[in-house]
């Protein structure tokens, strides 16, 4: 217990108080000239208006008339520098307006021509999609038409093929035939050949 308050009673050890040092001498910084900045620029250069007539312009006279007259020309002068101040600002109030508004106005301008320039570049490219859509749709109408005109001519050539092999078989068995009988008489003729035969 003694030698416990004795450790708190004593001052700070030296380890401590060297790590402490360490610690903040790595924080601070190294050189100890002022930066020069805008605010310091300000307030080195900034030029104060001059002292306004007003202050300590009062001198209490010994007629109280006199001084009730003077307070009174000095509130008038006060109330018409007021006025002239708020005259002032009210154009300035309106010139802003009018300002702002015409930023607006070109503003506004400056974004229905990008929007007239977007929709007119849309416009084109559905045009030309149409144009290439148009295009492709003619292309197949003429492959289907190509092809079509292809494939009847190929039907047509197979039949000539079938009725050229129809006729040469045809003439082939009236060339091995001793006897060639036309299908206009051939009833006839089976009919002779049938009463014979009975005969």
């Amino acid at each position: 217990m003694a030698s416990s308050r004795v450790l708190l009673r004593s001052p700070k050890p030296r380890i401590l108080e060297n790590v402490f040092t360490q610690r903040f001498c790595l924080h601070r910084p190294l050189s100890t000239t002022v930066v020069p900045s805008h605010h310091n620029d300000h307030q080195r250069n900034h030029q104060y208006l001059s002292q306004n007539d007003y202050l300590n312009s009062w001198k209490p006279p010994r007629d109280p008339k006199e001084a009730q007259a003077k307070l009174s020309l000095l509130r008038r002068d006060y109330a018409m520098k007021v006025k002239a101040v708020r005259k002032e600002y009210i154009q300035e109030m309106e010139l802003q307006r009018l300002e702002k508004q015409r930023k607006d106005e070109i503003k506004k301008e400056a974004l229905r021509i990008e929007g007239e320039e977007r929709k007119a570049a849309k416009a084109a490219a559905k045009k030309a999609k149409a144009a290439e859509r148009q295009v492709a749709e003619e292309e197949f109408r003429q492959t289907l038409l190509k092809e079509r005109a292809q494939k009847l001519e190929y039907h047509k050539m197979r039949e000539n093929k079938f009725m050229e092999k129809k006729k040469e078989k045809s003439e082939l068995v009236r060339r091995q035939s001793s006897m060639w009988v036309d299908e206009g008489e051939l009833e006839s003729k089976i009919l002779e050949v049938i009463v014979s035969t009975s005969l």
